[in-house]
Protein backbone atom coordinates (compact mmCIF):
# COMPACT_ATOMS: atom_id res chain seq x y z
CA UNK A 1 0.00 0.00 0.00
CA UNK A 2 1.40 3.24 -1.14
CA UNK A 3 2.09 6.21 1.93
CA UNK A 4 1.45 9.03 -0.69
CA UNK A 5 -1.64 10.56 -1.05
CA UNK A 6 -3.91 8.86 -3.78
CA UNK A 7 -3.26 13.04 -5.91
CA UNK A 8 0.37 12.54 -5.49
CA UNK A 9 0.53 9.07 -6.44
CA UNK A 10 -2.01 9.33 -9.59
CA UNK A 11 0.71 12.58 -10.82
CA UNK A 12 4.01 10.05 -10.17
CA UNK A 13 1.65 7.23 -11.55
CA UNK A 14 1.44 9.63 -15.20
CA UNK A 15 4.76 11.26 -14.78
CA UNK A 16 6.50 7.32 -14.97
CA UNK A 17 3.89 6.32 -18.55
CA UNK A 18 5.24 10.01 -19.90
CA UNK A 19 8.18 8.64 -19.40
CA UNK A 20 7.94 5.15 -20.90
CA UNK A 21 5.71 6.68 -23.86
CA UNK A 22 8.81 9.04 -24.14
CA UNK A 23 11.35 6.12 -24.04
CA UNK A 24 9.03 4.00 -26.06
CA UNK A 25 8.10 6.70 -29.09
CA UNK A 26 12.52 7.91 -29.07
CA UNK A 27 13.65 4.07 -29.91
CA UNK A 28 10.94 4.32 -32.75
CA UNK A 29 11.93 7.34 -33.92
CA UNK A 30 15.68 5.78 -33.39
CA UNK A 31 14.63 2.79 -35.61
CA UNK A 32 13.07 4.83 -38.62
CA UNK A 33 16.18 7.13 -38.53
CA UNK A 34 18.36 3.94 -38.68
CA UNK A 35 16.23 2.87 -41.51
CA UNK A 36 16.67 5.60 -43.34
CA UNK A 37 20.04 5.75 -42.88
CA UNK A 38 20.64 2.46 -43.92
CA UNK A 39 18.94 3.15 -47.16
CA UNK A 40 20.68 6.23 -47.92
CA UNK A 41 24.17 4.44 -46.64
CA UNK A 42 23.45 1.09 -49.77
CA UNK A 43 21.83 3.43 -52.19
CA UNK A 44 24.93 5.50 -52.16
CA UNK A 45 27.52 2.29 -52.23
CA UNK A 46 25.28 1.65 -55.27
CA UNK A 47 25.53 -2.32 -54.02
CA UNK A 48 22.25 -4.00 -55.52
CA UNK A 49 22.69 -6.50 -53.18
CA UNK A 50 23.10 -4.19 -50.30
CA UNK A 51 20.44 -2.16 -51.40
CA UNK A 52 18.16 -4.83 -51.05
CA UNK A 53 19.68 -5.83 -47.99
CA UNK A 54 18.68 -2.32 -46.63
CA UNK A 55 15.29 -2.48 -48.10
CA UNK A 56 14.26 -5.13 -45.98
CA UNK A 57 16.05 -3.87 -43.23
CA UNK A 58 14.72 -0.77 -43.43
CA UNK A 59 11.04 -2.66 -43.59
CA UNK A 60 11.58 -4.69 -40.81
CA UNK A 61 13.07 -1.32 -38.81
CA UNK A 62 9.37 0.14 -40.20
CA UNK A 63 7.51 -2.53 -39.09
CA UNK A 64 9.19 -2.43 -35.56
CA UNK A 65 8.74 1.18 -35.20
CA UNK A 66 4.70 0.93 -36.46
CA UNK A 67 4.73 -1.86 -33.71
CA UNK A 68 5.82 -0.16 -30.72
CA UNK A 69 3.74 3.34 -31.88
CA UNK A 70 1.16 1.15 -32.50
CA UNK A 71 1.56 -0.93 -28.99
CA UNK A 72 1.99 3.02 -27.24
CA UNK A 73 -1.21 3.63 -29.07
CA UNK A 74 -3.03 1.22 -27.87
CA UNK A 75 -1.42 1.79 -24.29
CA UNK A 76 -2.57 5.37 -24.91
CA UNK A 77 -6.14 4.42 -25.57
CA UNK A 78 -5.70 1.95 -22.06
CA UNK A 79 -4.87 4.31 -19.84
CA UNK A 80 -6.74 7.56 -21.35
CA UNK A 81 -10.04 4.61 -20.47
CA UNK A 82 -9.06 3.60 -17.46
CA UNK A 83 -8.52 7.34 -16.66
CA UNK A 84 -11.60 8.52 -17.75
CA UNK A 85 -13.52 5.11 -15.75
CA UNK A 86 -11.51 7.10 -12.73
CA UNK A 87 -12.50 10.34 -13.48
CA UNK A 88 -16.32 8.60 -13.97
CA UNK A 89 -15.64 7.31 -10.67
CA UNK A 90 -14.43 9.94 -8.74
CA UNK A 91 -17.30 12.00 -10.19
CA UNK A 92 -19.85 9.67 -8.90
CA UNK A 93 -18.60 9.71 -5.43
CA UNK A 94 -18.57 13.14 -5.94
CA UNK A 95 -21.84 13.40 -6.81
CA UNK A 96 -22.80 10.65 -4.28
CA UNK A 97 -21.33 13.73 -1.35
CA UNK A 98 -23.08 16.35 -2.84
CA UNK A 99 -26.52 14.75 -3.13
CA UNK A 100 -25.60 13.38 0.42
CA UNK A 101 -25.19 16.65 1.57
CA UNK A 102 -28.08 18.49 -0.41
CA UNK A 103 -30.59 15.97 0.97
CA UNK A 104 -28.69 16.61 4.95
CA UNK A 105 -29.40 19.82 4.19
CA UNK A 106 -32.83 19.91 2.96
CA UNK A 107 -33.63 17.92 5.71
CA UNK A 108 -31.89 20.46 8.24
CA UNK A 109 -33.49 23.39 6.82
CA UNK A 110 -36.92 21.32 6.74
CA UNK A 111 -36.37 20.58 10.87
CA UNK A 112 -35.67 24.29 11.20
CA UNK A 113 -38.80 25.04 9.58
CA UNK A 114 -40.88 22.75 11.42
CA UNK A 115 -39.25 24.51 14.31
CA UNK A 116 -40.25 27.84 13.57
CA UNK A 117 -43.58 26.84 12.70
CA UNK A 118 -43.95 24.93 15.80
CA UNK A 119 -42.33 28.32 17.35
CA UNK A 120 -44.97 30.30 15.69
CA UNK A 121 -48.05 28.01 16.39
CA UNK A 122 -47.03 28.68 20.25
CA UNK A 123 -46.52 32.10 20.24
CA UNK A 124 -49.87 32.27 18.30
CA UNK A 125 -51.38 30.18 20.80
CA UNK A 126 -50.08 32.26 23.84
CA UNK A 127 -50.68 35.53 21.85
CA UNK A 128 -54.93 34.21 21.62
CA UNK A 129 -54.59 33.35 25.36
CA UNK A 130 -53.29 36.88 26.08
CA UNK A 131 -55.71 38.51 24.33
CA UNK A 132 -58.90 36.14 25.80
CA UNK A 133 -57.32 36.93 29.03
CA UNK A 134 -57.20 40.55 28.16
CA UNK A 135 -60.67 40.67 27.26
CA UNK A 136 -62.01 39.22 30.37
CA UNK A 137 -60.26 41.37 32.68
CA UNK A 138 -61.58 44.07 30.32
CA UNK A 139 -65.12 42.67 30.89
CA UNK A 140 -64.45 41.93 34.65
CA UNK A 141 -63.18 45.77 35.13
CA UNK A 142 -66.34 46.39 33.34
CA UNK A 143 -68.66 45.24 35.30
CA UNK A 144 -66.65 46.09 38.35
CA UNK A 145 -67.02 49.70 36.99
CA UNK A 146 -70.54 49.29 36.68
CA UNK A 147 -71.14 47.90 40.05
CA UNK A 148 -69.09 50.69 41.51
CA UNK A 149 -71.37 53.50 39.73
CA UNK A 150 -74.58 51.29 40.64
CA UNK A 151 -73.34 51.86 44.24
CA UNK A 152 -72.94 55.22 43.88
CA UNK A 153 -75.89 55.82 42.47
CA UNK A 154 -77.22 53.38 45.25
CA UNK A 155 -75.30 55.61 47.85
CA UNK A 156 -76.32 59.29 46.36
CA UNK A 157 -79.98 57.81 46.47
CA UNK A 158 -79.37 56.69 49.93
CA UNK A 159 -78.10 59.65 51.12
CA UNK A 160 -80.70 62.02 49.31
CA UNK A 161 -83.73 59.37 50.97
CA UNK A 162 -81.60 60.06 54.73
CA UNK A 163 -82.02 63.37 53.56
CA UNK A 164 -85.42 63.70 53.01
CA UNK A 165 -86.46 61.66 56.04
CA UNK A 166 -84.47 64.38 58.22
CA UNK A 167 -86.25 66.84 56.68
CA UNK A 168 -89.53 65.11 57.77
CA UNK A 169 -88.91 63.95 60.80
CA UNK A 170 -87.87 67.42 61.77
CA UNK A 171 -91.20 68.95 60.34
CA UNK A 172 -92.81 66.14 62.22
CA UNK A 173 -90.73 67.27 65.67
CA UNK A 174 -91.82 70.70 65.06
CA UNK A 175 -95.89 69.89 64.52
CA UNK A 176 -95.25 67.44 67.55
CA UNK A 177 -94.23 70.08 69.76
CA UNK A 178 -96.57 72.56 68.21
CA UNK A 179 -99.56 69.89 68.86
CA UNK A 180 -98.19 69.63 72.44
CA UNK A 181 -98.05 73.06 73.18
CA UNK A 182 -101.51 72.88 72.10
CA UNK A 183 -101.96 70.29 74.20
CA UNK A 184 -100.82 72.06 76.93
CA UNK A 185 -102.94 75.40 76.19
CA UNK A 186 -105.83 73.27 76.19
CA UNK A 187 -105.30 71.60 79.08
CA UNK A 188 -104.51 74.75 80.62
CA UNK A 189 -108.05 75.84 79.66
CA UNK A 190 -109.63 72.79 80.99
CA UNK A 191 -107.87 73.25 84.23
CA UNK A 192 -109.01 77.06 84.27
CA UNK A 193 -112.52 75.88 83.35
CA UNK A 194 -112.90 73.01 86.12
CA UNK A 195 -111.74 75.92 88.48
CA UNK A 196 -114.04 78.52 86.84
CA UNK A 197 -116.94 75.98 87.74
CA UNK A 198 -115.84 74.94 91.16
CA UNK A 199 -115.99 78.39 92.76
Amino acid sequence: MSSLPPQQSQQSRGAARRRQRSTRLTVAVALLVLAAALVVAAVVSGSATLTTAAAVGALLLGAAATRITHSELLVARREAARDRAEQAQQYRRLTERRTAEATAFAADMRRKVEDREEAISQLEKAHANAQRRWVEQTRKLNDEARRADAAERGRDEAESTAAQAIVVVAELEVEVDVLRAELDAARSDLAALKQARSA
